[in-house]
């Protein structure tokens, strides 16, 4: 399977207007590829616009744990 990659920025974004389904979609995206082997990477645009990875994920604990710090302050 193939690497996902999580766009930081499109996270931040939805963290701000509270969209949780979609947080909720890319999060069960990127655990579907980290439970078939793949890894979950982090990434944020540069100033060409190009995503450069900073961070991945390999097990689901970690992106859980990732995952409920994005949720920290979310409204349900």
């Amino acid at each position: 399977m193939k690497d996902y990659v999580i766009d930081v920025g499109i996270i931040e974004q939805l963290q701000m207007v509270n969209d949780i389904q979609e947080l909720d979609s890319i999060f069960q995206r990127a655990k579907t590829a980290v439970v078939c082997g793949a890894s979950a990477n982090l990434a944020r645009k540069d100033a060409q616009g190009k995503l450069q990875q900073f961070d991945a994920f390999t097990t689901p604990v970690d992106l859980e744990t990732y995952r409920l710090n994005v949720y920290k302050y979310l409204k349900y």
